[in-house]
């Protein structure tokens, strides 16, 4: 609860260390930079508003924290901090980065994430000792091409952005281990991504990418690569040279197959490729030791039991189960569900005997082809299967629409008792 610092705090001469975060201040003394001695200060939520025009002169700090304050802008003096090496300016209201930021030569840690910012300057690109940058939630539609100078790069996170494309330059980023991409507006990757050959995960979910280059199968050391809620319709065959590849998830998007050659990726464990418009899956699948193979938002089980089967079109073996072929989810299908406005619904309009008789009548799109010996007659070869509800579920279901029934009439019992109540009241009253 400290209101204020004193202005003699520039007395202390030999003071290294100041963190005055989650006071309410909203300001630091004038005196504050004489403190030539500090070398970290930490003055996060504070509500500052404005930094001392003259802070260049702590020319001996490493580490300036300055996340969740009301920053708006930076002093040219900024730049004189020579030995800086984080530098943390998250949740601000900033609108705009000097060129200055340029000159922290051996600047490691940059945290811009949650400001205003709509650019980075191309002087970015100096910063040639950086090993983490984050400019996630801001309004970037770009990054400039000179960020390929940031050489000892790492972690390099845009999440949250307007960004429509990448920088081929970001192909230089030999180091780079991490690159989070996801929720911005991402209509291509670029071919240059396979040159960032120390890239270990790779996120771009929430984009509009309709494929992935085949350049992205030279990622060797890929551990996990998620692309969900994407419009991807199709996956390239070079996806198997992702040899390190753990985890793959790509999640609600348009696919039809998915190519054998994904059996390469001989260290993959997690596949998920629910919410999309599979017909079946290949058969090198079986080839992988999958842990967890996702068909479907509401799986019980990781791993489904798979039939060996012919696609009739090509002739070539295939794997297909139960959740198969992938039909999109129909939005009007969710009204028979007990939840929400349904619920109501459930209670006064649906009585037992129509429950179980929409559960018997429900039809699902599964078909299961015959053998091609059994062509006696003419009847189309498939065998429909009318979709049979968990016991369990069923009951559950029933139980929960029967409780609701008692309790809205248990309610309406009530509020009867509470008008007779309420009219026998007006007698009395009108009778005194």
């Amino acid at each position: 609860d400290i209101p204020e610092i004193p202005e003699s705090i520039s007395f202390c001469r030999a003071l290294q260390v100041a963190d005055f975060s989650g006071n309410p201040l909203t300001r630091l003394p004038e005196s504050f930079p004489e403190l030539q001695n500090l070398t970290c200060l930490s003055v996060n939520d504070i509500s500052l508003q404005a930094l001392p025009e003259n802070i260049g002169n702590l020319y001996n700090l490493a580490s300036l924290e300055l996340r969740e304050n009301l920053l708006t802008y930076l002093p040219e003096s900024l730049a004189q901090l020579q030995r800086l090496e984080e530098l943390d300016l998250g949740n601000n209201e900033l609108y705009h980065l000097p060129e200055t930021v340029g000159a922290l030569f051996n600047l490691k840690d940059l945290w811009l994430d949650g400001n205003q910012l709509s650019e980075i300057p191309q002087e970015v690109g100096n910063l040639k000792n950086l090993l983490c940058l984050d400019v996630s939630e801001n309004k970037l539609e770009c990054l400039p091409e000179e960020i390929s100078g940031l050489t000892s790069l790492t972690d390099l996170l845009v999440s949250q952005n307007l960004l429509q494309v990448l920088p081929d330059g970001i192909g230089k980023l030999r180091r780079l281990s991490i690159l989070k991409a996801d929720q911005n507006k991402l209509i291509q990757l670029t071919d240059s991504i396979g040159d960032c050959e120390s890239l270990t995960e790779l996120v771009l979910t929430e984009n509009q990418l309709q494929s992935l280059p085949k350049s992205i199968g030279k990622l060797k050391k890929l551990n996990n690569l998620n692309a969900d809620r994407n419009k991807l319709t199709s996956l390239p065959k070079e996806i198997g040279g992702c040899c390190s590849l753990n985890v793959f998830s790509v999640r609600d998007n348009r696919l039809s197959r998915i190519p054998s050659e994904i059996s390469q990726a001989a260290e993959l464990h997690v596949l998920d490729v629910a919410g999309n418009r599979l017909t079946y899956l290949p058969l090198s699948l079986t080839t992988l030791k999958l842990k967890a193979l996702w068909l479907s938002d509401n799986q019980s089980q990781p791993l489904l039991t798979f039939q060996t089967d012919t696609d009739p079109e090509t002739g070539e073996k295939i794997l297909t189960c139960v959740l198969l072929p992938q039909m999109p989810s129909e939005p009007g299908c969710q009204d028979n569900l007990p939840r929400c406005g349904a619920l109501e619904s459930l209670v006064n309009e649906m009585s037992d005997e129509t429950w179980n008789e929409r559960a018997v009548n429900r039809v699902s799109a599964i078909r299961f082809l015959e053998d091609e010996k059994d062509e006696e007659d003419n009847e189309m070869r498939t065998l429909l299967r009318r979709a049979t509800p968990h016991p369990g579920e069923l009951k559950n279901m029933k139980k929960t629409v029967e409780n609701l029934r008692n309790d809205m009439n248990a309610a309406k019992g009530l509020d009867s008792n509470k008008n007779e109540v309420n009219n026998a009241i007006d007698r009395v009253t009108t009778s005194v």
